[in-house]
């Protein structure tokens, strides 16, 4: 059955995951993320998806978190992969509290590190081609 609202957890950069209610439609998605909607996985877990801005990076939307694979930049919401259906469905409670403390205070600092990681690295490596 597919569900008209979907209970999600809202994640903003530098800020810590909300649960909020939302009507289950593209409007609503994409007026969250604010744009075209793009879908993506953590790596090892099937149980979720996270719905971000398909063009946050190209239109400089301020990067979020970490997933392990990729940084995502601009608001995203998590919702529970509703396979059987090919569709969205809201988050248990279980997935609430998993997902507040993965994307939580610790996410922000692991995520802001690895950002200042890839531009130093990147300076050096600009740094070590000018010397040539």
């Amino acid at each position: 059955m597919i569900e008209n609202k979907l209970r999600c957890l809202l994640v903003e950069p530098y800020k810590l995951p909300e649960v909020i209610e939302i009507n289950n439609t593209l409007e609503a998605k994409q007026n969250i993320v604010g744009g075209y909607i793009e879908c993506a996985y953590l790596p090892n877990d099937e149980e979720v998806v996270i719905i971000c801005n398909e063009e946050g990076k190209i239109n400089g939307l301020q990067l979020n978190r970490d997933i392990g694979h990729d940084i995502i930049a601009g608001p995203f919401l998590i919702v529970g992969d509703d396979y059987d259906n090919g569709d969205f469905k809201s988050l248990t409670e279980e997935q609430i509290m998993k997902y507040k403390i993965r994307f939580g205070k610790n996410s922000i600092l692991q995520t802001e590190n690895k950002i200042n990681s890839i531009i130093v690295n990147k300076a050096l490596n600009k740094f070590d081609r000018e010397e040539r």
